[in-house]
């Protein structure tokens, strides 16, 4: 059998393994830098300052690459595209192994950062070739990917940094995303599900202008400072870029996303949550190391190493890995909402604990589940959401932009916790007190509450807008 044939054959469970694999490499290799900054810092012959554009490039890139492979994919083949962004992902990690500079490691970063296509793409492949009933819950694995892999690149992190070399932060996922390029190349058939249009590259460079400058401002402000001239003028100008992106997307015959669509109710608030949900993940991310890598000395720190600290987070990977299932019987039974608001709450309930309860590592590892169960919750029902209340020719592009909104989120949730750890330290120190833990705890909870008032908007149960010709064409596929 030709590799044609194999391709044209859905084998739905087979296309989901390829799918969910690419999707936890790139989360890896999201995650996997962040415990080991210090360490690459020093390798490199580079500042603290500037290694954290180790982190920011991969951000960047993500953020402005993600919508863009999105609509190609609507446009070109799903099949095609997502070839194209594990093939980055692979070439980008290859660089940044090999990397001995920084200026090379931010070349492979910003490759990387290519990968974040996989989320939208994966999305509309699963729309497309899976079984209707299947879809929830393919959709929902996926999305938990994202925090796994999160997790898995912590540890990961950890066994590296205290045992290894930091080309092997990129030597072991590069094998991960060279299997599942191969096999996304080789497994995953093409989409019949196309759009007869073109990609409005001026509306995508305003995106993409926009979301940087943004992204600078809010990436940047712990070193900038929050109030300076500079991080106010990025932000604000990220923002006005945005709206100018808004208003030409309106008038433009060919939009790259359709903000009809966007504006929908189902759509807008769950995006709005989607930022904050992303908050929560990413401020956990940040925290709860930090919490466990304090001096025992200060009273209230662990003293645990940056291995340890990882393992400690295992619970909350597989606490989003085995609520996944949960979540699409939940979306399945009563709609894409309960679980999305359910989440919500957990991951606040989750952050208010840890603001009280965080002087033994039961206490922590307590928190941590109840997190990851609201994560995955969240995030298997917020795509979910937006998979239901989008046509379906407008699949990649609406999920791109969900996407973005947690990637937008996730900048907030590292940046805010480490100004506030930063800005209340022990006297004669850089060390953070209790309190500002506390703080941020709280602070996070807070945005969580903000998120369940959010959601109680969300449509009670949206459906796809799909042409009658489509879902009978996809019917018959299966």
């Amino acid at each position: 059998m030709n590799d044609s044939a194999l391709r044209d054959e859905p084998r739905p469970g087979l296309v989901l393994v390829v799918l969910a694999l690419g999707a936890l490499a790139y989360s890896v290799l999201q995650s996997i830098v962040a415990p080991a900054l210090p360490t690459l810092a020093q390798d490199l012959g580079t500042s603290s300052t500037n290694a954290t554009w180790i982190l920011t490039a991969f951000l960047l890139s993500a953020s402005v690459l993600t919508p863009v492979f999105g609509r190609l994919g609507d446009l070109y083949g799903k099949h095609r595209l997502l070839v194209v962004a594990l093939g980055l992902l692979s070439l980008g990690t290859l660089i940044s192994a090999v990397a001995t500079n920084l200026n090379t490691m931010l070349v492979g970063r910003v490759l990387q950062g290519a990968g974040g296509g996989v989320f939208p793409l994966a999305f509309a492949i699963v729309r497309d070739e899976l079984p209707r009933p299947k879809v929830p819950g393919a959709i929902a694995l996926l999305s938990a990917m994202l925090g796994i892999g999160g997790a898995v690149g912590l540890v990961v992190a950890g066994v590296i940094v205290e045992d290894l070399s930091y080309h092997w932060l990129f030597w072991i996922p590069l094998a991960v995303t060279t299997v599942a390029t191969v096999a996304a190349w080789r497994f995953v058939p093409e989409s019949p599900v196309r759009v007869d249009s073109t990609v409005n590259w001026g509306s995508a460079a305003l995106l993409a202008a926009g979301l940087v400058t943004l992204l600078l401002g809010i990436t940047q402000a712990n070193s900038w400072g929050w109030g300076s001239a500079k991080n106010v003028g990025f932000v604000l100008a990220g923002l006005a870029i945005l709206g100018a992106y808004i208003a030409a997307e309106v008038r433009a015959r060919v939009p790259l996303v359709d903000m009809k669509v966007m504006a929908q109710r189902g759509v807008w608030t769950t995006n709005a949550v989607t930022l904050f949900i992303g908050f929560g993940m990413f401020a956990g991310i940040v925290l709860v190391p930090a919490l466990l890598e304090m001096p025992a000395t200060t009273g209230y720190g662990f003293g645990d190493s940056v291995l340890t600290a990882g393992l400690y987070i295992v619970p909350n990977a597989l606490a989003m890995l085995l609520v996944g299932p949960f979540a699409a019987h939940l979306a399945h039974t009563h709609g894409a909402k309960l679980p999305a608001l359910l989440g919500t709450a957990l991951t606040g309930l989750a952050y208010a604990l840890l603001a009280v309860a965080h002087t033994t590592h039961a206490e922590v590892v307590a928190g941590l589940v109840l997190q990851g169960l609201g994560i995955g919750l969240a995030f298997a029902s917020l795509a979910n959401l937006i998979v239901e209340a989008v046509p379906h020719s407008q699949t990649g592009a609406a999920t791109a932009i969900n996407t973005i909104m947690r990637t937008v989120g996730g900048a907030f949730g590292a940046s805010i916790p480490a100004s506030i750890l930063a800005a209340h330290t022990i006297a004669g120190t850089a060390v953070p007190t209790e309190h500002a833990f506390t703080v941020v705890f709280w602070v996070t909870a807070a945005a969580m509450g903000a998120a369940v008032l959010i959601g109680l908007a969300v449509p009670s149960r949206s459906r796809a807008h799909e042409p009658s010709s489509v879902t009978a064409t996809a019917g018959a596929a299966h």
